[in-house]
């Protein structure tokens, strides 16, 4: 797949000032302006982040009403249901406030609602459980905020809602006792950012003040906000960052059994970062709701015993593994179908339905089409009792939300945001549906978001790459959205003689930059088709991020190749 290099833009006194004052490598400085790090100070809070640069929760908007509803409560000996999203953000917010609270009070459950009979957020299931059990106090974590219907419903019928969201509000909002979401257009707190289980926090935060607990009660849960943040890709700045390094501490060194659990089957021995969380952590959690029922993944972060919360990660563990094979069977068939239709060729736009396909992974199949095969936004759509579902991905720069709601007469119910959407439909509308969003995306894309794009941070010089220099790197963790692992780009590469191809898919790659220049050993991945580049006796160019390679008890550097030309 061809991809377009574009190189950020540098901003030369800026980081003349920067270098000046924090007297390290200058390319380090010019990643850290690109980070909005500007000043000595800002330098000292992005490398050493602490807990006590955390805002006051009391600064939220109605905080102190949800506090003194929750304290009502107690009094009243109300029960108390704590109500979140079947994702990892939702899991994470629900074990964290529902465990926290539990600790202070016992007429409290939790309830998620189920991934296919009552689908995303607040349900009317969720508010007839909580009638037939004589709940009258909700507290709705990641998710909630659009709700107005419902909510509406729910407090005509005595039951009050406490919501804690982090999407973005309407103008109406619901009727709710207190809403805990920062971009409501007045709501002082000054972060913006957070996610559900971050909201969470903040709530179990503001408990423990004016309970007189102590500071640090709220960090237990620590390794559940990490993992919230690493999952649900909100930026990587502020107090995401300052929560997410001290959450991967508390998972390296002392994490909620449910953690360690999953953590020991993933056999990790290193250090874990947000990538692990991602791609570790993060899917076995998620195929609980994909595949089975969420509430496992809450089991999990709320369990005490060890050998409790280990047979509950396998649990988890074969979830996902039946959804990576579920996944990977799907991708090949819809590939299959694709490579089966002549008129696929020439559209902007992929569209799949087979009845038959798996609910819980069309939005995965979708985007591992986009990232392996088709680079085109994506919709893949299956049957759901009498209707169809489906989810729609998107390619750098293009709002497929808005490319859906052009559709909007074929559905019957849709929503989402830029990047990701999901809809219903009926059967007999998949072929209309399917013409439509390919003319809307037609008319609507550029060529140039149908080539992906690598963003490079800055050109390098191999004499540049030291294990100073990547000693410092490596403290730019953790890594995500608006600080995502840096990308480097090195011209004027030739051949060692010594790269080659291995198991028939990869290149091992030994470098050097100029004719007598340093040389570098790498790998890329899956890029064997571009060997013949390698082996021309011709210079090259390369982006690549770093990494270290240990063999043998020895560690070196080496490049982790994204594309060469």
């Amino acid at each position: 797949m061809q991809k377009r290099w574009t190189v950020k833009a540098y901003q030369p006194n800026q980081e003349h000032l920067l270098q000046s004052s924090l007297r390290i490598h200058p390319l380090l400085c010019r990643l850290l302006v690109q980070r909005n790090v500007h000043t000595y100070e800002a330098a000292r809070l992005f490398f050493r982040p602490t807990l006590k640069d955390l805002h006051d929760p009391w600064l939220m908007k109605d905080m102190d009403k949800a506090i003194a509803r929750i304290e009502l409560a107690f009094f009243r000996n109300e029960k108390i249901l704590v109500y979140g999203d079947y994702d990892v953000d939702g899991t994470t917010a629900v074990a964290t406030v529902y465990d926290f609270l539990h600790q202070l009070y016992s007429h409290i459950e939790y309830y998620i609602p189920h991934r296919y009979r009552e689908g995303y957020g607040i349900s009317t299931q969720g508010i007839a459980y909580a009638m037939e059990n004589d709940f009258s106090l909700i507290i709705a974590l990641d998710c909630g905020i659009k709700s107005v219907e419902l909510i509406t419903a729910a407090k005509e019928a005595g039951i009050e809602f406490i919501i804690c969201d982090h999407h973005l509000p309407d103008a109406v909002l619901p009727p709710a006792v207190a809403i805990l979401n920062p971009k409501q257009y007045d709501c002082p707190y000054p972060y913006k950012e957070l996610s559900g289980c971050g909201i969470g926090y903040k709530l179990v935060s503001a408990i423990a003040l004016k309970r007189g607990l102590p500071e640090s009660a709220p960090n237990k849960y620590l390794d559940l906000v990490a993992t919230s943040i690493a999952a649900d890709i909100v930026p990587m700045t502020g107090e995401n960052r300052i929560l997410a390094y001290h959450g991967l501490k508390k998972v390296n060194e002392d994490p909620l059994p449910g953690i360690k659990a999953l953590i020991q089957l993933n056999a990790q021995k290193e250090l874990l970062t947000i990538s692990n969380l991602v791609f570790a952590i993060a899917p076995r959690v998620n195929a609980a709701g994909r595949m089975d029922d969420a509430r496992k993944a809450v089991n999990l972060f709320v369990e005490n015993d060890p050998e409790k919360a280990r047979i509950i990660a396998e649990a988890l563990h074969a979830d996902n593994f039946d959804r990576k094979e579920i996944d990977s069977t799907i991708t090949q068939e819809a590939i299959t179908l694709i490579q089966n239709d002549a008129t696929m060729a020439a559209r902007k736009s992929t569209v799949l339905f087979q009845a038959h396909w798996h609910k819980g992974v069309v939005g995965i199949v979708a985007s591992r089409l986009i990232d392996k095969f088709y680079y085109r936004p994506t919709v893949i759509l299956t049957q759901s009792n009498d209707m169809v579902a489906g989810s729609a991905r998107s390619v750098m720069g293009f709002n497929v939300y808005e490319a859906v709601h052009q559709c909007k007469d074929l559905l019957e119910n849709y929503g989402g945001h830029f990047y990701a959407a999901g809809m219903t439909l009926r059967p007999e509308n998949v072929k209309a549906f399917q013409e439509k969003f390919e003319e809307v995306v037609a008319n609507t894309i550029s060529a140039e978001m149908l080539v992906p794009e690598i963003v490079i941070d800055t050109e390098i010089l191999f004499s540049d790459i030291t294990p100073a220099f990547y000693n410092i790197l490596k403290q730019f963790e953790p890594l995500g959205p608006e600080n995502l692992r840096p990308v480097f780009l090195a011209r004027n590469l030739r051949d060692t003689g010594f790269s080659k191809v291995v198991k028939d898919e990869h290149i091992k790659f030994s470098v050097r930059q100029g004719n007598n220049g340093q040389t570098m050993s790498g790998i890329g991945f899956y890029m064997a088709e571009k060997f013949d580049i390698v082996s021309s006796k011709r210079p090259f160019d390369m982006t690549f991020t770093l990494d270290e390679n240990e063999w043998n008890g020895q560690t070196t550097l080496q490049l982790k190749v994204i594309d060469i030309r």
